[in-house]
């Protein structure tokens, strides 16, 4: 178990990225942002409400761990920020990447000299400024400029992480479905939130007078002169600051374009008689946007998956080492070839062939009509591989049409009850067919569905011997492997001969399982990943330990000699399940 741990954190820090950081760290301010933005909507009720919200939002994020855990996400967010506009060579994604990257660079201007009012004026002096503090300055005190700079701050914020949970978001099994409630929380929160911001200023307006500002504006709530413009100092040297990093920031972007101009140019052949010729140090899919030569990407370059990927015609040994997030990508995707790259990491140094592996009008980060579930998604899916025996004697002594004919019954049969349990047909190879389950349910539910499957296959096929009676020898039995797993979900295949199938190596186990019905006399094999999943006891299905051909662990598997069975115990646990 340790040494498996050991794997898992390996595999896990080979795969991250800067890109992953600054997702996570940007994670924890939008949920910083939220909490915030309910605690200002509770202004529609009443200041007491806003008062009671602040003290249960203070609680928990002035707490010592997640003060620590916040301070560091909000440096390394702004950090990476800064380096993704140093780093980003190439702007022609669509506008909404720019949009974001401008958005949030723009945030930490107008919020800090809020942050240092409020945060370090309680930790320098112990100034208490709270919404009724807040709201005199901005609605009363203040030119009216700055209130409706605090309203669009929050717009600002908010849209900037709404647009990087979308880019992260969309390439999720469950966006789709969650899409609709996912924007109605959008637009609703922010609109709460800044209704709550309006009625309370208009509250403090209201109650604006000698007596409230005798009682809200102390010293020590708002600080005495003295602490004020330390606090006004210290904004005024942060601001400069920040835009001193911008300027460097862009000086260096700057004296980069004209290093790599100076030193030289590269051509890029795309295998389809296109060339280009590009300063050094663009990546081969930043040189494809710059020359407006399509290019499939469905994250937008951000190495979160590889339709990018492009083969090297020729010598590739002078290429750069791939990077650790570039070879994590390309292991997922279970190549070693060194010949295949990602065009998003790839920053060529000398002359470069290759050709696209996948086609770009079906595979773009612009395409609007795009869908990730079609172009390819990494998904746990139950593959169920099911096998007519004795085909080909079958074919020996009859007609090609009565052949095809039976089989052809047979496949209906078997069609029918996956379709009918909630799976998907999927491929059809000669006299067997791959069934899929999973593409809408969760997991323990996809394995109930197999299983049901499988019962409802073996009653549809007596159904066709008794049919057939006549016409067979003998009836017709069948071999049934089912295995779940993280497969590769999407259209695979040619111009107009795109089919939408599975790939990776729970596919593989699936029909190897069904072979391995044959050794163990049985119509079905099911790993025990999935008899767990589905909730069959323990000790309700024989056990075997198994060799798998391609695996170099033996793997746990359950047999079933008459498929029926599994009817009677697919229902005794759903009424648990429920």
């Amino acid at each position: 178990m340790a040494s498996l741990s050991r794997k898992q954190i390996t595999a896990t820090l080979r795969g991250t990225s800067l890109r992953q950081i600054r997702l996570a760290s940007g994670v924890v301010l939008f949920a910083y942002l939220v909490s915030h933005f309910v605690n200002h909507a509770l202004g529609n009720i009443s200041m007491e409400a806003l008062a009671s919200g602040v003290y249960w939002h203070t609680l928990f994020w002035h707490s010592l761990p997640v003060t620590l855990v916040f301070y560091a996400a909000c440096l390394i967010h702004t950090g990476l920020g800064l380096w993704a506009l140093y780093e980003r060579r190439q702007f022609r994604w669509k506008a909404i990447e720019p949009l974001q990257l401008v958005l949030g660079l723009s945030i930490p201007a107008m919020i800090i000299t809020h942050v240092i009012g409020v945060r370090l004026g309680h930790s320098l002096y112990g100034l208490e400024i709270l919404y009724p503090q807040v709201f005199f300055a901005y609605w009363i005190s203040w030119p009216p400029l700055k209130m409706w700079m605090l309203f669009a701050v929050l717009v600002i914020s908010w849209t900037h992480g709404c647009i990087g949970l979308y880019l992260w978001l969309r390439m999720k099994a469950f966006y789709k479905t969650a899409a609709p409630y996912l924007l109605a929380i959008a637009v609703l929160i922010p609109t709460l939130a800044m209704l709550g911001l309006y009625q309370g200023g208009r509250i403090v307006v209201d109650s604006d007078s000698v007596e409230w500002r005798a009682e809200n504006l102390k010293p020590s709530q708002i600080g005495t002169s003295a602490e004020k413009a330390v606090l006004n100092d210290i904004t005024n040297y942060l601001l400069i600051g920040y835009w001193g990093l911008l300027v460097i920031v862009l000086l260096a972007k700057g004296a980069r374009a004209i290093h790599e101009r100076r030193g030289g140019m590269i051509n890029l052949s795309y295998g389809n008689g296109r060339t280009v010729r590009v300063p050094k140090g663009l990546s081969v899919l930043e040189a494809s946007l710059r020359n407006n030569v399509p290019h499939a990407s469905v994250c937008g370059g951000r190495a979160r998956c590889s339709t990018c990927r492009i083969r090297i015609i020729g010598d590739c040994h002078d290429l750069p080492a791939p990077s650790q997030r570039e070879a994590f990508v390309l292991s997922r995707v279970g190549t070693s070839d060194p010949s295949i790259r990602l065009a998003c990491q790839l920053r060529p140094a000398n002359d470069l062939s290759f050709f696209q592996l996948f086609l770009p009008h079906t595979m773009s980060a612009d395409a609007p009509s795009s869908s990730p579930t079609r172009i390819g998604q990494e998904r746990y899916l139950v593959s169920m591989f099911v096998d007519m025996r004795g085909s080909t004697k079958l074919a020996e002594k009859r007609l090609p049409f009565d052949t095809v004919f039976i089989v052809n019954r047979f496949l209906g049969a078997v069609s029918q009850a996956v379709i009918e349990c909630g799976g998907r047909p999927n491929q059809f190879v000669g006299d067997g067919m791959l069934a899929l389950f999973g593409l809408a349910v969760n997991q323990a539910e996809a394995c109930r569905q197999a299983l049901r499957a499988a019962a409802m296959i073996a009653a549809n096929v007596d159904e066709v011997n008794k049919f057939l009676e006549h016409d067979l020898r003998e009836p017709i039995r069948f071999g049934i492997g089912i295995n779940g797993g993280e497969v590769i979900v999407g259209d695979i295949g040619y111009r107009d001969h795109m089919v939408f199938t599975a790939l990776g190596d729970p596919v593989n186990v699936a029909a190897r399982l069904q072979d391995m019905t044959k050794s163990l006399s049985c119509e079905v094999v099911i790993s025990d990943e999935v008899r767990a999943a589905a909730g069959l006891s323990a000790d309700a299905l024989p056990q075997h330990e198994v060799e798998i051909r391609g695996r170099n662990e033996p793997m746990i598997v359950r047999s079933v000699s008459d498929a029926r069975e599994l009817s009677a115990l697919i229902d005794d646990v759903e009424p648990v399940a429920a």
